[in-house]
């Protein structure tokens, strides 16, 4: 592998790293790129099954919304013993 840094980024990091294990430290970085590559790929990948789900969701109101929170509330009251409200 070979890449290009610019001479202001390597003095920074000779200087912060100056006593420890370049080749270490180099390497857990690309590790950590990778990783995050593959997170933000998986993150990307969610997003368009959501999208994909939506699309294809039929379209509720918000009134049908409220009823149906209401209703599952009123049952799962009365399945507790509570009365209704």
């Amino acid at each position: 592998m070979n890449f290009s840094v610019p001479d202001d980024v390597k003095e920074s990091f000779n200087q912060t790293f100056a006593n420890q294990n370049k080749s270490a430290i180099v390497t857990r970085l690309l590790q950590e790129a990778v990783a995050q590559a593959r997170r933000k790929a998986q993150s990307d990948a969610a997003f368009m099954r959501i999208l994909v789900r939506r699309q294809q969701a039929p379209h509720v109101s918000s009134e049908e919304i409220l009823q149906m929170r209401d209703d599952i509330r009123a049952e799962s009251d009365s399945a507790h013993g509570i009365p209704g409200r």
